[in-house]
């Protein structure tokens, strides 16, 4: 009952209400960014939900659009800029997703939605995560966020699949909290944020 029909009603009204406590904040940040990223402030890009459906991402874009000599783009070290190196640390580029779960495409504790080419890498156990809506956050997410491995990631993402209940995502959430103010797993080692996954080895 909680996973069908509670959680929804409760992403909804919770969302709304973030965004009204956080609309200073986001203001602000919008701002800043705005001017950090000539004039692009958010950051928006495609990624699969519940049944691999696919929908646009909100972000807050921590990164500009500076290009090598062959027009690649720089790697994710040297793009992301001061202003937007502070908006990923405190996690304030998450806020505007609070907007997608408004609409109902993410759900505020789920899996996280990855890149759509990561689709044809899954394996079947790891197809199950899109079973349910992603999330702004996750079990993943507090219990390493970008630090730990995609397989640790993935099993992680899997068992939240199977024990979706309301304690479970009130636990997630205060964890959540906790996770931003010590900014723990923020990128993974050696890396400005996470490195790509590139499927499993067989």
């Amino acid at each position: 009952m909680y996973k069908r029909f509670f959680k929804v009603i409760l992403d909804f009204f919770i969302a709304f209400l973030f965004l009204v406590i956080l609309s200073p904040i986001f203001v602000i940040t919008m701002i800043g960014l705005y001017f950090n990223n000539d004039g692009k402030p958010f950051f928006f890009q495609k990624r699969p939900g519940k049944n691999n459906k696919i929908f646009k991402i909100i972000k807050f874009k921590t990164m500009n659009d500076k290009k090598d000599a062959q027009g690649n783009l720089l790697p994710d070290n040297q793009r992301l800029t001061k202003v937007g190196a502070f908006v990923r640390k405190t996690s304030l580029d998450e806020i505007p997703q609070l907007i997608n779960v408004l609409k109902g495409n993410m759900s505020l504790i789920g899996p996280r939605p990855l890149l759509p080419e990561y689709l044809d890498l899954y394996n079947d156990f790891q197809k199950r995560r899109h079973e349910v809506k992603p999330g702004i956050t996750g079990w993943a997410q507090v219990n390493g966020r970008n630090a730990i491995s995609w397989q640790q990631k993935f099993e992680f993402d899997v068992w939240y699949v199977d024990n979706v209940r309301f304690i479970l995502d009130i636990k997630i959430l205060f964890l959540t909290i906790k996770k931003v103010f010590v900014r723990e797993g923020i990128s993974q080692e050696g890396q400005a944020t996470m490195e790509a996954f590139k499927g499993n080895i067989k």
